[in-house]
């Protein structure tokens, strides 16, 4: 498995809040936590931004995805609504996460929870040129839904 260092600073007044790790040895996502100052409350159908108290120097040739955590969406309808967010590497400024809320009741967050999962990834640029037509391939056109469901 291929490490990375990433640099990283906390915003004054967060050094209380756990840095992102990774709970498991097959962990591909770091959980990062809240570092709000008093209990936030998202409530059915809001979206707000969560502050982490980080800032983080991604090395060029990467990007960190913001993730939603799988037990927060399932149990209590709480997403990344952006998702996957991206933090690109030349980005120094405050990390917040964009969550929302879609289920039918209000949920706390509070200072600490983990809220989301940052994943890292390499980065691959395109290089974009116009032609006078695409390849054909088998499925053509055919889009949103067009394969079917079973």
């Amino acid at each position: 498995m291929e490490e990375v260092v990433m640099q990283v600073t906390r915003d004054p007044g967060t050094e209380d809040i756990e840095l992102p790790h990774y709970a498991s040895v097959g962990s591909s996502g770091m959980d990062v936590r809240a570092a709000v100052t008093e209990p936030l409350t998202l409530n059915p159908g809001e979206i707000k931004l969560v502050p982490s108290g980080l800032r983080l120097a991604v090395p060029v040739g990467y990007e960190i995805q913001v993730r939603p955590r799988s037990g927060l969406s399932l149990k209590h309808g709480i997403t990344v609504t952006n998702s996957p967010g991206t933090i690109d590497a030349d980005y120094r400024g405050p990390v917040g996460i964009i969550l929302g809320n879609v289920s039918n009741e209000p949920f706390t967050i509070q200072r600490g929870d983990r809220i989301a999962q940052l994943v890292i990834q390499r980065v691959v640029r395109a290089d974009i040129r116009i032609v006078e037509q695409l390849d054909e391939t088998v499925r053509g056109e055919g889009g949103f839904g067009s394969s079917g469901i079973q």
